[in-house]
């Protein structure tokens, strides 16, 4: 009886999905398109943009920094949105500053964070380029910059080398701990709980969750990270170019904003060189905002809301799942494996992302590119490269401290494929991501494409 309600609601979830791609996605079943890049852009619904065409088609709406009707009304749907933003994410807690992107985000972090010869960040080696990017602020203010390592092995965090790290002694004045809810490249979800960690060893966190929440929630009243980067096309579709950072109101005077622009000032002088900064989220959304497309953001966190991120978080981990367990065991005649998977053997605690290697019968690896090629010619949008995550391409390459040390003290500029020429190693993978539009068409296509490879 058990297994027959299992097998209803299983028919029942896959219909529901399948029914949904017909309605909102069926644009790429009329372009014959198999697409599976979810983490890189997710897809808009047809809804989405019916709704916010028919918002624009019906009102006018002004730049909001006045009072006239028309930024009146601009600014009540920008307000809207933010509350809605708060709202998605349980944080009350937080301001929620509108940016252009995840990566605009982090940069506030790290130019207004007060780093100095007193400061320590640490990072994980899993993390996007513009988490990696800070850096750079730190360093330029003499402070120090540690890397926790991930294992070869799952693409999981050495949780003994975090440990004895937060726990560290040291004069710091201010210490920050980065890393991502979830990889962008492995799909790994790093627990949640070294945001607690941290904060009880003394250390501020930042939580890069672009990857995470387009398949998960994430409760703000539950884990409390001091600062959080989204970008919404990631988790909807449209519309790309806004993020917001989501800062703790307790730690919003620790950054300190070493610059003032357009409508993040309460007032300014010239011929006093003073200014006092707006003390909220509008300190740091610098310029006019997109105040056009922002309204949308609370439309594609309805449609989100309607469906429900617990049944998306199940249908990409079951999508991910069969993937998985069609891919893993595919073997030339001779014995040799068509695909390295890397990172964890199993479903638990990861998204739905996956990367791989794909390699010849004789046992030679094909460059990323080829596969890019061949997959375009089947009309299948992958991912491939190093995917602006070169912790995780350097662990799976096995490239080692000597070794990059030596490429980059030996030539002033470069490039991954002058490296793989100079240290004899390869660089990049492929990477497939399943999401809400994904039906077993797709995993399906993508099997097949992978087996033409076969005994070649």
């Amino acid at each position: 009886m058990i297994t027959e309600t299992l097998e209803i609601n299983t028919l029942a979830h896959n219909q529901f999905f399948e029914i949904l791609r017909n309605v909102e996605y069926k644009r790429l079943d009329k372009n014959n398109h198999t697409y599976l890049d979810f983490t890189g852009g997710n897809l808009y619904a047809k809804s989405q943009l019916m709704e916010h065409q028919e918002l624009l088609v019906n009102n006018i709406l002004g730049n909001p920094h006045s009072t006239n009707p028309s930024s009146q009304l601009a600014t009540k749907l920008v307000e809207e949105a933010r509350q809605k933003v708060i709202e998605f994410f349980n944080a009350e807690d937080y301001f929620c500053i509108f940016t252009q992107n995840a990566s605009n985000a982090l940069k506030i972090v790290g130019e207004s964070y007060p780093f100095s010869q007193d400061s320590h960040f640490m990072l994980l080696a899993d993390n996007h380029n513009s988490v990696n990017g800070i850096r750079q602020f730190c360093l330029h203010k003499g402070g120090k910059v540690t890397y926790a390592p991930i294992y070869y092995e799952n693409l999981r965090m050495d949780e003994d080398f975090v440990l004895e790290k937060l726990k560290e002694e040291g004069n710091y004045s201010n210490k920050l701990f980065s890393f991502p809810a979830q990889s962008n490249v492995s799909g790994v979800k790093h627990d949640l709980k070294w945001i607690e960690t941290a904060h009880e060893n003394g250390w501020d966190v930042l939580l890069d969750a672009a990857a995470f929440v387009p398949t998960n929630k994430l409760d703000l009243k539950q884990i409390k990270p001091d600062f959080v980067c989204v970008s919404f096309y990631k988790i909807f579709g449209f519309p790309t170019g806004i993020g917001c950072l989501l800062v703790n109101k307790d730690k919003f005077q620790k950054l300190q904003k070493p610059w003032f622009a357009g409508g993040t000032v309460s007032l300014v002088s010239v011929n006093s060189l003073h200014h006092f900064l707006i003390n909220n989220h509008e300190r740091f959304e610098d310029g006019t905002l997109n105040y056009l497309d922002i309204p949308a953001v609370k439309i594609g966190l309805d449609y989100i809301d309607d469906i429900g991120i617990d049944k998306i978080n199940e249908r990409v981990s079951s999508m991910r799942k069969y993937l998985y367990e069609n891919l893993e065991n595919l073997k030339h005649d001779n014995g040799k494996p068509l695909l390295q998977i890397f990172g964890p053997k199993t479903n638990e605690n990861i998204g739905g992302t996956m990367i791989m290697g794909f390699y010849s019968e004789t046992g030679g690896r094909y460059q990323f590119e080829q596969i890019e090629a061949m997959a375009n010619e089947k009309n299948i949008s992958l991912r491939s490269g190093c995917f602006c995550n070169p912790g995780i391409d350097e662990t799976n390459n096995c490239l080692t401290d000597n070794e990059l040390a030596q490429y980059y003290s030996s030539r002033s500029n470069g490039n991954y494929k002058d490296m793989m020429y100079y240290l004899g190693k390869m660089r990049g993978a492929t990477r497939i991501s399943v999401g809400i539009a994904t039906v077993k068409k797709d995993l399906d296509t993508f099997i097949d494409f992978a087996k033409s490879l076969l005994n070649k």
